[in-house]
């Protein structure tokens, strides 16, 4: 095996380096071969491809459930500039878990995946519905209304991408399904 003057195989130097390392030396093997390019493309396509909206549900439900009364007491009441309603403060924390999903759904959607888009959506709507009605958390008891509100906060974001109209059924009919979405 081959090594460096610091006795580092390539294999360690391999596996230490940091995403925006590896991005970097994609860019460049993109730019030196088109193989790498299209073989590279291939991949990420794979890989985005590959949503499952269960997976999500599940991963905004535990990012949701992780949520803590402690944490929005100490972030609300009275502060120095003020007083902070525990329930508007509650909104803001449910936000702040949702907005990486948020985020993500918005790719697909700028990617025109619009198939994987409406996955992501469903599998946030199907997170928010299971934590409304399974999670025992604390949290909760102050964001009585901030589920089915983002709901349709989700939704409205979701089809700013222009679904065509039986992906806008299937999703509504899924929101319907736990909310009264109107």
């Amino acid at each position: 095996m081959e090594t460096d003057g610091k006795n580092k195989s390539k294999r360690d130097i391999l596996k230490d380096i940091d995403p925006s390392d590896a991005l970097y030396i994609l860019k460049v093997l993109m730019e030196e071969d088109k193989k790498f390019e299209d073989k590279i493309y291939q991949i990420a396509v794979k890989m985005l491809s590959e949503v499952d909206s269960d997976d999500i549900a599940v991963e905004v439900y535990n990012e949701l459930d992780r949520l803590e009364v402690e944490e929005l007491w100490d972030r609300s009441g009275k502060t120095r500039y003020g007083y902070v309603e525990p329930s508007e403060e509650a909104w803001v924390m449910f936000e702040e878990v949702l907005k990486p999903f948020v985020e993500e759904m918005k790719k697909y959607q700028k990617l025109i995946m619009f198939m994987e888009a409406k996955n992501y959506c469903i599998g946030i709507i199907k997170g928010i519905q299971e934590y409304e009605q399974e999670s025992k958390s604390e949290f909760k008891d102050w964001a009585i209304d901030v589920p089915a509100e983002y709901i349709v906060r989700i939704m409205d974001e979701w089809m700013k991408g222009n679904p065509d109209s039986k992906d806008i059924a299937e999703v509504e009919e899924i929101a319907r399904s736990y909310t009264e979405f109107n």
